[in-house]
């Protein structure tokens, strides 16, 4: 089946912001973003949840999504996130992202006032139909409160412009209905997922862990692609430790902004109400960061 969205099939790379005294540090964020182009990696997705979009003001969320289409001047996509729990608040950023030269934008979910299902259908209609761009719905209940279910989801696949689900539910029976009953490209919203997913017909991944190993998740992304498998699962083993803790040690991204600020890449600032990783817990990311490889 040829989906729709394929061109995004591959590795996202769901960005970290870095600060500095409470404002973004765009020469330490041009820095990043150097790093995942070298990589390879297909697309960047800025002011996402990692990105720690719901602490930016409105203007520096625009500042962001202007500067990585910037700085990736065309060598790789780029999807930054412009969701809300408002509609015509995700209207306005999409359009802003469109105009700055984004290639789709990454609509979260509305959360906090859960929406019934046709609430959530009538949102991304709007998107569709008031926006230019290729809409990629990301469903993530853990933070939301509320799923997209299946059949809302099945519905906003005959809407032209919604082409890609980033799927973050956790699990593998609802990626594997939305496979089989729409024809939308599905990426993985959880690293520890992204094969399994793959092996029922995902395309790749928006992923954390890839701030840090980019190389390797795309090296497991590939052989995923390419029906190796079993060279597939050996990434996938030797990534699972990180992957563990980037989701488990604490809410993202505070770990991930610790295993950065670790290796030399960041200086570990986050905005208010997120707060650094506690001592304990960074000596146990040191650790698996040391038996990577990485330190």
């Amino acid at each position: 089946m040829d989906r729709k969205g394929s061109e995004f099939a591959g590795v996202s790379v769901a960005l970290t912001t870095p600060f500095v005294n409470g404002e973004v540090d765009y020469d330490r964020f041009a820095e990043q973003v150097e790093f995942q182009i070298a990589a390879g990696v297909d697309c960047l997705c800025p002011v996402g949840t990692t990105g720690e979009s719901p602490t930016l003001s409105h203007d520096e969320h625009e500042r962001v999504i202007a500067f990585v289409v910037e700085k990736t001047s065309g060598r790789t996509k780029v999807m930054p996130g412009t969701g809300s729990n408002s509609t015509a608040e995700a209207v306005r950023l999409t359009k802003f992202a469109e105009r700055a030269g984004a290639d789709a934008a990454l609509q979260v979910a509305p959360y906090y006032n859960k929406p019934t299902q046709e609430g959530f259908y009538q949102h991304y209609k709007r998107l569709a139909e008031e926006c230019g761009l290729p809409q990629c719905v990301y469903n993530i209940p853990g933070r939301t409160a509320k799923n997209i279910e299946p059949e809302t989801i099945v519905r906003l696949a005959e809407l032209e412009n919604i082409a890609v689900v980033k799927e973050a539910t956790g699990s593998l029976d609802q990626c594997s209905r939305i496979l089989a009953e729409t024809n939308l490209t599905v990426l993985s919203g959880d690293d520890s997922l992204t094969l399994p997913m793959m092996a029922v017909g995902a395309s790749g991944s928006i992923s954390v862990v890839a701030n840090l190993v980019p190389g390797d998740v795309k090296a497991m992304v590939a052989a995923a692609a390419a029906g190796d498998f079993a060279a597939a699962r050996e990434q996938h083993f030797k990534l699972f430790a990180l992957c563990r803790d980037m989701l488990g040690l604490a809410t993202n991204p505070i770990p991930v902004k610790a295993a950065m600020k670790l290796l030399g890449r960041d200086n570990g600032e986050m905005l208010l109400p997120m707060t650094p990783l506690e001592e304990p817990l960074v000596e146990k990311l040191r650790g698996s960061l040391t038996a990577y490889g990485l330190l």
